[in-house]
């Protein structure tokens, strides 16, 4: 059990954050225009002439919405809630779930749903800023159209930390480099579930300085 714990701990604090930022890295290769907009607002609120820091993450709206958006047509965990099963046969809406049921959060689905989320196969930032549909969505857990991290008292208990790491290196990354497809291939974004729900093809890109670096 011990061990179950710390390879938990370690490959899903280390792994699904990769994942999310290959997932997000693809998404601003293939809509150019969503990366000139992070562009932008890292030049109005950082400035090029220096380095993205921690403490000008509150003040990068469009940068957390990215994320947001990312998680909800990308979530590295597609399922949650291994660890729920059913103890004896019940029924839910007029559905016999048996005993011995394991039952999941589909979050994958969830966030596909139209009958929640407009044009939800469109990956679309807007959507999480103000005049958008969601503009106060929060991913940690307090809104149930979107629970990447899962929620209550089993919800990631790194979820805060993974959030600030990937919005520190995403800052980053877009702040010092524009980013491109490789010459010789596009963005294939299709899916394979492995520790995560990763690219099935790895991310293949050109990268060419923006900052100067005085």
């Amino acid at each position: 059990m011990l061990a179950v714990f710390f390879q938990e701990m370690i490959f899903r604090g280390t792994d699904a954050m990769a994942v999310l930022m290959e997932w997000a890295m693809a998404r601003l290769v293939l809509h150019r225009d969503v990366q000139a907009k992070v562009h932008r607002e890292l030049d109005e609120v950082v400035g090029r002439s220096s380095p993205a820091a921690e403490s000008s993450l509150p003040a990068l709206p469009y940068l957390q919405a990215l994320i947001k958006e990312a998680l909800r047509v990308h979530p590295p965990g597609p399922l949650l809630s291994w660890r729920h099963r059913a103890i004896t046969d019940t029924y839910v809406d007029g559905h016999l779930v048996p005993a011995g049921t394991t039952a999941m959060v589909n979050q994958w689905a969830m966030s596909r749903d139209p009958e929640v989320w407009d044009a939800p196969l469109e990956f679309r930032p807007e959507r999480f800023l103000a005049g958008g549909e969601a503009p106060d969505v929060s991913v940690l857990g307090a809104d149930g159209r979107l629970v990447p991290f899962g929620s209550g008292r089993r919800s990631c208990p790194g979820k805060s930390l993974a959030m600030t790491t990937v919005t520190a290196w995403m800052a980053t990354l877009l702040h010092e480099f524009e980013w491109a497809p490789a010459a010789s291939s596009g963005v294939d974004l299709s899916e394979v579930l492995r520790l995560s729900c990763e690219m099935a093809a790895p991310l293949q890109v050109r990268v060419r300085p923006r900052r100067c670096s005085t």
